[in-house]
């Protein structure tokens, strides 16, 4: 395997990685209400802000990645509550307009509390690269995919073992019946919008130190973040988490073989490409498969 190859590939897990956490809230809210959040990106983005933020007080980084994440699961939970619930009964495309206009609004208070400029996020622990077979792969990187790893076994866990877990599981499978056995749909949906905020909050503070963030960082990574929800089956957990994968990799090795210019458009082409042949995706879910 050449260094060139490994380069690319360190690159594209690195990529991948994020885009699953991504692509897992956009699964995790679909799966309770079927509604698309095209305000993952701003929970993305409003992560890596608020630890900015909340470095700039003075707090250690672990208390302000804590903070940050804490302050995106609240607007999570707000998004819910004051504009999804009191729509309740609309039908889906309204709900996502919602959503759009939600993460919208979301930018434009970034915008104004925290202005324009970019920020950098220090890395976790140096910026000194590793070297394996002669490519280069950040510790930031490091600290990326194993996040990633723990929390989709974390996840696994959430949803297998505990009440809530199974109560979104239930509501995702058949919503009435979820009912009829007395579990609460609506708090169950308020719990996934919150849950997906921080899993949306947690990549943004992982990628920040590489790609640094401002105001407009979200709107690309929950881009790419759906292509990887689609890609792998919406509503699939772990499709999502292959997904994400895939468009990774796929964008690394495009942009260092062919153009770099038009990485940007290889998620897109690639979720034409699963629409057109696959339409459920590449790991279209079945009744049981979640995260």
């Amino acid at each position: 395997m050449s260094a060139e190859f490994l380069q690319f590939l360190f690159s594209g897990v690195t990529l991948g990685a994020t885009y699953a956490l991504v692509g897992l809230g956009f699964s995790i809210i679909y799966n309770a209400s079927h509604v698309i959040n095209f305000a993952q990106g701003e929970f993305v983005m409003m992560g890596g802000m608020g630890t900015v933020f909340f470095l700039g007080l003075g707090l250690p980084m672990p208390v302000a990645i804590l903070a940050a994440i804490a302050l995106t699961t609240l607007f999570g939970f707000g998004l819910e509550r004051f504009a999804i619930a009191p729509a309740r009964g609309a039908s889906v495309v309204t709900l996502i307009i919602i959503t759009i206009g939600a993460s919208i609004v979301m930018r434009g208070l970034v915008q104004v509390v925290w202005g324009k400029e970019f920020h950098a996020i220090p890395a976790f622990s140096g910026d000194e690269p590793i070297t394996i077979a002669g490519a280069t792969i950040l510790p930031q990187s490091l600290w990326v995919l194993g996040v990633t790893v723990l929390l989709v076994l974390a996840l696994r866990f959430f949803f297998e073992k505990t009440i809530m877990g199974k109560a979104i599981i239930a509501t995702s499978l058949n919503r009435d019946a979820a009912l009829l056995m007395g579990i609460n749909v609506r708090f169950v949906l308020f719990i996934s919008f919150g849950l997906s905020a921080a899993l949306g909050a947690a990549a943004g503070i992982l990628v920040a130190p590489i790609t640094l963030t401002n105001f407009e960082a979200g709107i690309m990574l929950g881009l790419k973040g759906f292509c990887a929800a689609i890609l792998g089956g919406l509503g699939n957990g772990m499709g999502a988490v292959a997904g994400g994968m895939i468009v990774g990799i796929a964008e690394a090795m495009g942009a260092g073989y062919l153009i770099s210019e038009y990485k940007d458009a290889i998620a897109f082409v690639l979720i034409l490409l699963v629409l057109f042949f696959k339409p459920s995706g590449l790991f279209g879910k079945t009744g049981t498969e979640r995260v």
